[in-house]
């Protein structure tokens, strides 16, 4: 279903473990990035229908999301602030092709590998922390079902630019690199490390 090539090892749960309030800002970045993704591309494909249809509401509903970590750090009196991201993202869009249609295949997909990745680590989050913060867990129980969805349309509009078989091969080919940039890891408590 969310066509990744690894799962998320122990060294993630024990960064989550050492500093859960520095994963909990970058969560906000992410759903802001996110939003922000969704709006880029639909600039720069707006002319496809089925571009202008799907993307709105993922911009939407990530900027709704961004709103509930905002509340829920607020709750937790832990303080928004700037950070450097991972490199996860940046690693994953140095293997955008270059050139169109393949451009925006690749563009969508890796879009919805990071929503796989991230709705991957929820459901992990979600169980690590069930019976130490109950209010978390259930947070994360409540973005699944829409980061699974945000994925598997990513995906699906990755076929307005290609055959549906020339996707699903650089979908195989790129969960395959973004495995391995995860495991590889970074060194900084974030949401992708």
């Amino acid at each position: 279903m969310l066509n990744l090539h690894s799962t998320t090892s122990d060294r993630w749960l024990a960064q989550v473990d050492a500093d859960l309030a520095t994963v909990l800002i970058d969560h906000a970045h992410c759903e802001k990035k996110a939003a922000g993704t969704a709006m880029s591309l639909l600039f720069a494909y707006g002319g496809v229908m089925a571009m202008c249809r799907e993307l709105p509401p993922i911009v939407i509903e990530e900027l709704e999301h961004f709103k509930l970590v905002l509340d829920l750090l607020q709750r937790r009196g832990i303080p928004l602030r700037t950070m450097k991201p991972s490199n996860y993202g940046k690693q994953l869009n140095e293997l955008v092709r270059k050139g169109e249609p393949h451009r925006a295949v690749d563009r969508l997909i890796i879009a919805g590998l990071i929503e796989a990745r991230s709705c991957e680590r929820f459901a992990l989050l979600r169980g690590h922390i069930a019976d130490r913060d109950s209010e978390l867990a259930d947070f994360y129980a409540s973005l699944f079902e829409s980061e699974a969805r945000h994925h598997s349309t990513y995906v699906q509009l990755a076929c307005q630019f290609d055959r549906q078989e020339a996707v699903h091969g650089r979908l195989a080919e790129l969960s395959v690199a973004e495995a391995e940039i995860i495991a590889r890891g970074d060194t900084l408590p974030r949401m992708h490390s």
